[in-house]
């Protein structure tokens, strides 16, 4: 028995053996199978980073920012280990600032007006906008200014602001600020006709009006009115389509 015993321990270390080779060649089995899948699945990434790198250059070919920035951001997203993501990040800051800019461009675009009507002697066409915020012309609380260009057949071209209450102490005459973005503000001159039908108040040069919206952001007019002093307008006019009123420029 003794004996027995003793050769128990010898008899079981193959088997012992046996299962641990096993074991060992199953895990080596299955980081084989994982490696493979992550192969695979790196592969397949990289695939469909490269339909998006793809959409992304053609976006930027057709210089559709917007459109680039929506590409970039999802590729960016979804797959951001692949060679097409590294190639899309050295971009991405130009890109989206370029997008920006071409937001920026729309939402501008949009605030302006443009009517063309019919009226005796031919077409008066005109391009209007709302100052960026209201303001308190007469103590009764901030509304709107409003920034007209217009082209009559008989009266010609004139620049005005229009108050919807209020009014203006230009009677006579008198000399508003206009000051393009950050330059230095400019005196010109301005006048208020003696008529009922609207508050408006006229810039004598309207055509050097006009010429100082070129490549602008914003228009600042600092006039004076009857109850308040002065006050200030601020129109965002970088979306202005000067097409609109063509003999202008």
């Amino acid at each position: 028995m003794k004996t027995l015993s003793k050769l128990l321990p010898c008899a079981l270390l193959p088997l012992a053996l046996l299962l641990a080779l096993s074991a060992c060649d199953r895990r080596q089995r299955l980081a084989e199978q994982a490696a493979a899948q992550a192969a695979t699945q790196a592969a397949i990434a990289e695939d469909s980073a490269k339909q998006a790198e793809a959409a992304f250059d053609n976006a930027v070919a057709q210089q559709n920012w917007r459109m680039a920035k929506a590409q970039a951001d999802v590729l960016l997203a979804q797959y951001p280990q692949t060679g097409a993501a590294a190639r899309v990040r050295k971009q991405f800051d130009a890109v989206a600032e370029e997008a920006e800019a071409a937001r920026e461009q729309s939402r501008t675009a949009a605030l302006w007006s443009y009517n063309r009507e019919p009226v005796k002697g031919g077409t008066q066409v005109s391009a209007s906008l709302y100052a960026k915020d209201e303001v308190d012309v007469d103590g009764s609380g901030a509304k709107p200014v409003r920034l007209i260009f217009r082209d009559h057949p008989s009266w010609g071209k004139s620049a005005y602001l229009v108050l919807q209450a209020g009014d203006f102490d230009c009677y006579g005459g008198c000399k508003v600020q206009v000051k393009v973005d950050d330059d230095a503000p400019k005196a010109m001159a301005a006048s208020r006709p003696k008529t009922d039908e609207a508050i408006a108040m006229f810039i004598e040069d309207e055509r050097a009006l006009w010429r100082m919206t070129r490549d602008a952001k914003r228009l600042q007019v600092q006039f004076p009115t009857k109850a308040v002093g002065r006050k200030a307008a601020v129109f965002e006019v970088g979306g202005l389509d000067r097409a609109q009123l063509p003999g202008w420029d």
